[in-house]
């Protein structure tokens, strides 16, 4: 089956400064994204615009767009509703960055909009930050959960990231918090896929890359993607040089701020044990972390308002 993929504008608001792989066997991969400069500032007005209709697409259903489809005013009033209720209670914009990269970059499709799930009354807050299917070359099947991080501190980040992806996998959990963990995930996840608009055929598909099958010709294995957005410092005697130079010695900076944490990465991976999954991780600086996150937040949920 084919699921549409957005656009792919999202990713005109970045520079790809590279990608590497984690292992010697290429499962797990690095990418860095650098926001496009402008000025010698980051553009953040470029991302603001190209986020716009994927944050539509992230927070309704396609059930919901396609009732909506002939009034994208009140569809994008819907959305900017649901997501701007979410925020609030979060504040993540990494969540949203995640899916896009998912999406775009790598090619894997949401199976299912997990804010339906999220601002539901009668749904858990915790859990995955979002579902998504990504086809190998071999024709196999990996069904990748969602974790993102804003957290200013690059390593500090990185590690909470891995330790909520070791609790979620091993279903940790404290006494008296609503249900979370992978197995109870994947029940959620089948049990609403009719809030999606899929035929019986494309249902049953799903069904199949979700839970095993005697009819399925194909294997399916668990994998993560993260979204890391860390806070990177720039002074003002940098600001000063000329566009070519300050580029240079940024994204310089950028990179090897970077490797240097690859190592610490496959460290939690082996402290954790989390053999066997593949790990797709993107990682984008930001100047002011928490001033830029609200300021994109505001944007586009006003946006159209």
């Amino acid at each position: 089956m084919k699921i549409s993929i957005g656009e792919n504008d999202f990713l005109d608001s970045f520079e790809h400064l590279w990608e590497k792989n984690l292992d010697e066997n290429g499962v797990s991969k690095l990418n860095l994204f650098v926001l496009n400069i402008n000025a010698n500032s980051f553009d953040y007005s470029c991302l603001i615009k190209n986020i716009r209709d994927p944050m539509i697409d992230y927070s309704v259903s396609r059930k919901i767009k396609e009732t909506y489809k002939q009034r994208p005013a009140t569809l994008t009033y819907e959305a900017q509703k649901k997501f701007k209720n979410y925020i609030n209670n979060t504040g993540e914009l990494g969540e949203l960055l995640l899916y896009c990269f998912l999406e775009t970059h790598l090619n894997a499709p949401k199976i299912l909009s997990k804010l339906e799930l999220k601002t539901s009354t009668s749904m858990y807050v915790h859990g995955a930050d979002g579902i998504h299917m990504l086809k190998l070359d071999n024709g196999n099947y990996q069904l990748l959960f969602g974790e993102s991080k804003t957290i200013a501190d690059l390593t500090v980040a990185l590690r909470d990231a891995f330790d909520s992806i070791y609790e979620f996998k091993n279903e940790v959990n404290e006494v008296g918090k609503e249900k979370s963990g992978i197995n109870y995930e994947k029940t959620l996840l089948y049990n609403n896929l009719d809030k999606e608009i899929f035929s019986e055929k494309e249902r049953d598909f799903l069904k199949m890359i979700i839970y095993p099958s005697r009819e399925r010709n194909f294997e399916v294995d668990d994998a993560f993607g993260i979204f890391i957005g860390y806070e990177i410092e720039m002074s003002d005697d940098d600001k000063k040089l000329p566009n070519s130079e300050f580029r240079k010695k940024l994204k310089e900076k950028i990179s090897n701020d970077t490797i240097k944490r690859i190592s610490y990465i496959n460290k939690k991976i082996i402290d954790l044990k989390l053999f066997g999954h593949s790990f797709y991780i993107y990682i984008v600086p930001f100047t002011e972390l928490d001033n830029n996150r609200k300021h994109i937040m505001k944007e586009i949920t006003q946006w159209g308002s």
